[in-house]
């Protein structure tokens, strides 16, 4: 496919003519002004013309001080004259035990057992398999089902789409995937802390009869706990977690939390099962665990399941799994160092503050918009959905509503990506005040000039 307008700059001849673009309609792509990034400072990215832009998607969900952090730089450098790169497998290196020590910190040592990986997906596979070769190795072969929740997004390898929900990103993939069982999601919308909506029974109720008829057969359960992020930012009520987790331990049923969305300040905590005292069977974190900065993701566990796969090799116990840049020195060093940055901006109710002023700012400019239908936000993220003023109807699909949203947002100095005829906020952790005005602004001056000249040409 040749672009559609002819390459302005070197970079932009070499994109066009060589990448391919993950989730990226390359067509579309190419039919559009192409922004190439070459400088981060703060919350802000840089394009190769010198425009700037605030990250309002923090890099995927990742950024959590801001990119070009001193502190994290100097992690960086320091860790580089060490070693850039010792493997995991069968050996050690300082960092990743240092590490591996902080992590279980967050669970206050429940969970004191830590296999890297180096992304969300992996982190989630390893979680799957785990819990998969425990119960093989207690003995309990049948028991090798999943449960997970409607909407849910667990990430985009064969494993991860087998037990999420996201047909719209994985349904050509179907016959290529294993059975999971899907229960309802809660129904919960509230932003500013004013809940509008809250039922949660019929779903607890409804994972409970799954669990009473085959939890003989039922590994795991995996969920996203408080906001399903690609979903929407789809939120649980507080207490739907809790529940969840009290039903696992009566049916004795493996608890996964994904965390690599929600964990390290997202919500305004190290976890979101911190929030409702809940430790699951395994954790699952990515994202935010090194700051935005290098790949690198983690699944804690008990001990009693890491004793499980001690033996002798004949025994046949080990865990056969592993990445060759699993527990990578430089991601490690990076993580610490956030680590060390982030507890104490959540002890100063810095995150709190940053969240209330995120759900007051979406509330005030959204609430009564004609083409926004529903608001939403929990911590520090947040979403606006579209649709034409009567509600009667969804935009055609091929006029892109959240897409055309995000694209004219740049005119006005953010970047930000939709889901469907949707807007997402995922600032990074560390945001300022003036930012989040910023953010909040920017998409309301991209709407109200999109979305009028979108519902009269819908209706021609």
């Amino acid at each position: 496919m040749v672009p559609s307008a002819d390459p302005i700059t070197p970079i932009d001849a070499s994109d066009c003519k060589h990448a391919w673009h993950p989730f990226t309609q390359m067509q579309e792509y190419f039919s559009n002004p192409r922004l190439h990034l070459v400088k981060g400072e703060g919350s802000w990215l840089i394009d190769a013309e010198g425009n700037r832009y605030l990250d309002g998607n923090a890099s995927v969900w990742t950024n959590v001080h801001g990119h070009n952090d001193p502190d994290l730089n100097a992690a960086l450098k320091a860790q580089l004259e060490q070693v850039a790169h010792v493997t995991l497998l069968g050996l050690n290196h300082r960092v990743a035990s240092e590490l591996a020590e902080d992590l279980a910190s967050l669970t206050d040592g429940a969970l004191p057992r830590c296999f890297f990986t180096d992304n969300g997906s992996n982190a989630i596979e390893v979680a799957l398999k785990l819990s998969f070769q425990y119960w093989q190795l207690m003995g309990r072969e049948e028991k090798r089902g999943v449960i997970s929740m409607r909407g849910a997004y667990h990430g985009d390898t064969f494993g991860t789409m087998s037990v999420g929900d996201s047909s719209g990103f994985h349904q050509r993939f179907t016959p290529w995937l294993f059975h999971s069982k899907i229960f309802s999601a809660p129904s919960h919308v509230e932003c500013a802390g004013q809940v509008q909506a809250s039922e949660v029974q019929s779903s607890l109720q409804e994972l409970e009869k799954i669990l009473q008829n085959e939890s003989s057969r039922i590994a795991c359960l995996i969920l996203e706990p408080r906001v399903q992020g690609a979903a929407g930012m789809r939120q649980q009520p507080q207490g739907f977690l809790k529940s969840a987790a009290l039903l696992c331990q009566k049916y004795q049923v493996h608890l996964i939390l994904d965390e690599v969305f929600t964990g390290f300040g997202r919500l305004g905590s190290l976890t979101a099962a911190e929030q409702e005292g809940v430790v699951p069977d395994f954790l699952c974190l990515a994202k935010g665990l090194a700051a935005g900065y290098l790949p690198l993701a983690a699944t804690l566990t008990r001990e009693s399941i890491f004793s499980a796969f001690q033996g002798h090799f004949s025994e046949g116990k080990t865990f056969f799994h592993g990445h060759t840049f699993s527990g990578n020195p430089l991601a490690c060093a990076v993580a610490r160092a956030s680590l060390k940055k982030l507890r104490p901006m959540i002890q100063s109710g810095q995150l709190t503050e940053s969240a209330s002023l995120l759900g007051r700012e979406i509330s005030q400019n959204f609430a009564t918009h004609p083409q926004v239908c529903g608001y939403r936000q929990l911590g520090l993220t947040a979403a606006i959905d579209f649709s034409p003023a009567d509600r009667r109807r969804h935009w055609p699909v091929d006029l892109r509503a959240g897409y055309q949203v995000s694209l004219l947002a740049r005119k006005h100095g953010l970047i930000i990506r939709p889901l469907a005829d949707s807007i997402l906020f995922v600032p990074p952790i560390a945001i300022k005040p003036d930012e989040i005005r910023h953010l909040v602004k920017a998409v309301r001056l991209a709407v109200d000039e999109v979305l009028p000249k979108l519902e009269v040409h819908s209706l021609s």
